[in-house]
């Protein structure tokens, strides 16, 4: 049934006006949607709303920054151009395509011999005409960057004659590294990860390609695939960038440099790694914008936040944030520090590696292989005379006392520790050999935390739970503390899901909210750190603190429409 048909049948338009645009369309040679949105009869995403009710094909609005060089090939430009047709990602299963116009059956028919010819299974979705434009807008512009670096490349190598010489091999990947096509292909890769909002980027060397993947909102998709030859070159200009050693490739090294993308500096801390395929690099994206975020804009809330910003008055004492790793504990302590960073304080700071550099703050980064360590570090930064000192983290019972030490000495002291809890950062520091009867008087606060996706504001739905979900958060608002769980406690409970939209690329959702717990240290725990640190006997103090636990904060997260309740239950595991 054509889209104005429809419209007609949903009372949407009335049938004089359904004769006049079908006899507006067969005159000015558009297709019915192009008039539609031209006369202005319904906003883009309406209408294709309700093509896909007529069609019963589900709208899609995709993420242009994941789209896939390798899954874009396999339908060709001027194919995907005519019919208006691109594929838009690649599953276990089959390829995804989306089609402006799936009723048409000779772009049905295309794309089933493209399917026959290549060899791959498919499954169709509607986009829209502004999102098939973005698509193809994109598409080009990856392609044509690194099809024409490579194509320079290609030049530049065809006369270049092997070496068993390997100085020699060296020098000359370091000649081709500096040459303007590789520069341009890293640069497109770096770009791609800023714009595309990843927080990092891994470049693998496989049997038959180079593969490049981006880590977006907590998951790797596959973005870019480049010929095997020029692995080297890559692997050599970022090297380049990072001052690494380039003739070193049987071991690790660490780097990191600057680069400015549309006007904004963005940091890069690279890592390679030997593997039996060749180095692989692992490049972690650091926005500063991204290391500026208040605890609110982090998540933190109500009584939680309140605790925090009470501790951070105290002249001394330890606060740590804990967590597995990339929980967003380090933004955390950023976060803090940037309310303590004012022109009286004296901050000193010591990372592995400094993540994200602050106006303001002394940074310093260890280096264990000339045994500057956390350790043999803080002994130093305890003669600068610093009011708040940040150790990055702490991995030994020698940093343990040290941290222990200054919070003892009138000092506010700021740490991670890899703790899937609050309440279990007390018995990790006594098997650290921290001693119980210094844990009270130095530890303020301990603050766990989980990152989850945060859904989109402008296409977030209300939904109704299933059963099972409704009892499971029936079962967890009992047992919050009264004051967190009145707020939902005579609410309907409902839920959200986010379909996607062009605000948010089509994912649904919109960067990372953190879900936290904070444990004090009050005289009851104090009497039960010195009788018996059992980690069961701090979660009941914990619960007469009115502790809200991690899993209790992500619910009332998914009950206010700030995430859903599968990644709650994802990041968080029953006690």
């Amino acid at each position: 049934m054509s889209i104005i048909k429809y419209l007609k049948e949903k009372g949407i338009i009335d049938k004089e006006k359904a004769l006049q645009l079908s006899s507006a369309v067969a005159e000015s040679g558009q297709t019915e949607e192009e008039l539609l949105l031209e006369k202005n009869i319904l906003p883009e995403e309406d209408l294709f709303s309700k093509k896909s009710e007529s069609l019963r094909i589900p709208l899609r609005q995709v993420d242009v920054s994941r789209l896939s060089l390798d899954v874009l090939e396999l339908i060709p430009e001027e194919t995907a151009k005519y019919y208006q047709m691109i594929p838009i990602n690649k599953t276990e299963k089959d390829v995804e395509i989306g089609m402006v116009y799936p009723e048409d059956l000779k772009a049905q028919e295309a794309l089933k011999f493209l399917a026959r010819q290549k060899n791959f299974t498919y499954k169709v979705f509607l986009i829209s005409l502004t999102s098939f434009k973005d698509l193809m807008s994109q598409y080009r512009n990856l392609k044509k960057e690194v099809g024409r670096a490579l194509e320079e490349l290609e030049v530049e190598l065809k006369d270049e004659s092997e070496t068993e010489n390997i100085t020699t091999e060296y020098k000359e990947y370091q000649r081709i590294a500096e040459e303007a096509p590789i520069t341009k292909i890293v640069a497109v890769i770096l770009r791609q990860a800023v714009e595309g909002e990843a927080s990092d980027i891994h470049i693998e060397p496989t049997r038959d390609k180079l593969r490049v993947r981006f880590r977006s909102l907590g998951e790797l998709h596959a973005s870019i695939f480049l010929p095997l030859n020029i692995h080297p070159a890559v692997v050599a200009r970022i090297k380049i960038l990072s001052n690494l050693k380039i003739d070193e490739a049987r071991k690790p090294q660490d780097g990191r440099f600057s680069t400015k993308v549309n006007g904004k500096t963005i940091d890069y801390r690279v890592s390679t790694f030997p593997t039996a395929m060749g180095e692989k690099v692992a490049i972690r994206v650091l926005d500063p914008e991204i290391g500026k975020k208040s605890l609110t804009n982090l998540g933190l809330e109500g009584k939680p936040l309140d605790e925090v910003k009470e501790i951070i008055k105290k002249p001394y004492g330890l606060i740590l944030a804990t967590g597995p790793t990339g929980s967003g504990k380090t933004t955390s302590l950023y976060a803090i520090l940037e309310l303590l960073n004012k022109e009286e304080v004296n901050i000193v700071t010591l990372e592995d590696p400094v993540e994200y550099f602050v106006e303001g703050l002394n940074q310093s980064q260890v280096r264990p292989e000339i045994d500057y360590t956390f350790a043999s570090g803080l002994r130093h930064i305890l003669r600068q005379d610093p009011d708040v000192i940040m150790v990055g983290e702490i991995r030994d019972e020698e940093t343990a006392s040290l941290v222990i030490h200054a919070a003892l000495t009138g000092h506010i002291v700021l740490s991670t520790l890899h703790t899937s809890n609050a309440t279990g950062a007390i018995p990790r520091l006594i098997d650290m050999g921290v001693r119980p009867y210094l844990i009270p008087p130095t530890l303020q606060l301990a603050m766990a935390q989980r990152l989850v996706r945060r859904l989109c504001d402008e296409c977030k739905e209300e939904i109704k739970p299933n059963i099972k979900i409704k009892e499971l958060i029936t079962k967890e608002l009992s047992l919050m503390p009264a004051e967190a769980a009145k707020e939902f406690s005579k609410k309907e409970i409902k839920l959200y899901q986010a379909k996607g939209c062009p605000k948010c690329n089509g994912t649904g959702s919109s960067g990372r909210v953190a879900l936290f717990e904070v444990l004090s240290m009050t005289s009851s725990l104090t009497d039960i750190i010195l009788k018996d640190p059992s980690e069961h006997k701090i979660l009941e103090e914990a619960k007469n603190q009115d502790m809200i636990t991690i899993r209790q904060d992500g619910i009332m997260k998914a009950l206010k429409g700030m995430t859903t309740i599968e990644e709650v239950l994802r990041v968080t595991e029953e006690r």
